[in-house]
C-alpha cells in the first residue's frame, strides 16, 4: 500500500516534507545575503529563484527595486508588467521603443505604459542583451520546434506562463500583452532580418529595475521563441525586490531625455489624484 494511500498517511507524509528546500523556490520568510550595501534586512520584500520554465509574479509598490540574476547564463526573463491598481494599464512594448527612439533596452531606458506613464526603469544593467521586439514562444511554437509545448509538458511555453502569473491577480488570457526579453537579445539588421542573441552568457549578469508606479509584474523563464539551438535551453533565475525611495526630481534616469522626463511627469500627475 502506498504511503499516501489515506488521508492521514497523506497528512503525513505532506508534514514530513516540511524544511525541505529546493533551489528554485520563494524564500519565506524573504533573506538575502547579497542586498547592496545601505539596505536593511527589513526593506527585503521578495526572493525566489525561478526555475527552468517556470514562472512568478508579484504586487510591488512605487519605488521597489527588482534585481534579476541570470544564475547560470541561460535565463530568460519575459516581463509583463500591470498598473497594479488599474490593470487595464500595462505596458506598451511599441510605445516604449517610440518614444525614447531606440529599440536596444539598456541602463537609464524606460518601460512605458499604453498611456505614457514609466512604469519602471531600468536603473542598472550589465547584460546588455535584451529584445524588444519577438515576444514569446508559446504552445504551437514550441510544439513545432520541441515536439512539446503544453503548461503541464516537458517544454512549457512563455506565453502559458504568462497567463499563470497574470491569473493570480485575477488577469485572463486577453490580458497578456507584448513583453520584454530580459537577458535575451535580438539585433534588426540592415535588411530586416532578426539576429537572436541568445548566449549562453557567463553566469551572474544582473538587470536592476525601479517601480515607478505601483505594479504586477509577472516573469517567464522559457527559452527565447528565436533560440537557434535544437535543445530546450533555459536556467535559474533570481529575483529579489527591496523597498526604496521613488526617483528624486534630478534623478539621472528621469531627466536622461526629454521624453523622459514628460512620461515621469505624467506618472507624477497619476498619483496627485
Amino acid at each position: 500500500m502506498s504511503a499516501t494511500a489515506d488521508p492521514k498517511a497523506a497528512r503525513d507524509h505532506a508534514r514530513a516534507q516540511g524544511g525541505t528546500r529546493v533551489e528554485a523556490m520563494p524564500t519565506l520568510p524573504p533573506v538575502a545575503s547579497d542586498l547592496p550595501e545601505g539596505v536593511a534586512g527589513d526593506d527585503l520584500l521578495w526572493e525566489e529563484t525561478i526555475a527552468p520554465g517556470g514562472y512568478a509574479s508579484r504586487r510591488i509598490a512605487r519605488g521597489t527595486r527588482l534585481r534579476l540574476i541570470d544564475k547560470a547564463g541561460d535565463a530568460c526573463a519575459s516581463l509583463n508588467i500591470f498598473n497594479a491598481d488599474m490593470p487595464t494599464e500595462r505596458l506598451n512594448v511599441a510605445d516604449t521603443v517610440k518614444v525614447q527612439w531606440n529599440a536596444y533596452l539598456d541602463a537609464g531606458k524606460l518601460l512605458l505604459s499604453d498611456m505614457g506613464r514609466v512604469m519602471m526603469s531600468l536603473v542598472e544593467d550589465d547584460a546588455g542583451t535584451h529584445d524588444t521586439f519577438c515576444g514569446v514562444s508559446n504552445a504551437a511554437s514550441n510544439l513545432r520546434k520541441y515536439g512539446e509545448g503544453r503548461n503541464s509538458g516537458a517544454y512549457p511555453n512563455g506565453r502559458d506562463r504568462l497567463i499563470l502569473g497574470a491569473a493570480k491577480h485575477g488577469l485572463t488570457r486577453r490580458d497578456v500583452h507584448p513583453c520584454v526579453n530580459l537577458f535575451k537579445g535580438t539585433r534588426i539588421e540592415t535588411d530586416g532580418t532578426i539576429t537572436p542573441i541568445v548566449g549562453p552568457f557567463a553566469p551572474g549578469r544582473a538587470v536592476l529595475l525601479r517601480a515607478e508606479m505601483d505594479v504586477v509584474v509577472v516573469i517567464a523563464n522559457c527559452p527565447h521563441v528565436l533560440d537557434p539551438r535544437e535543445g530546450w535551453n533555459s536556467a535559474p533565475l533570481r529575483v529579489t525586490a527591496w523597498r526604496g525611495p521613488i526617483a528624486a526630481e534630478q534623478d539621472p534616469v528621469r531627466n536622461a531625455t526629454p521624453e523622459g522626463q514628460r512620461a515621469f511627469l505624467n506618472t507624477e500627475d497619476y498619483y496627485r489624484r
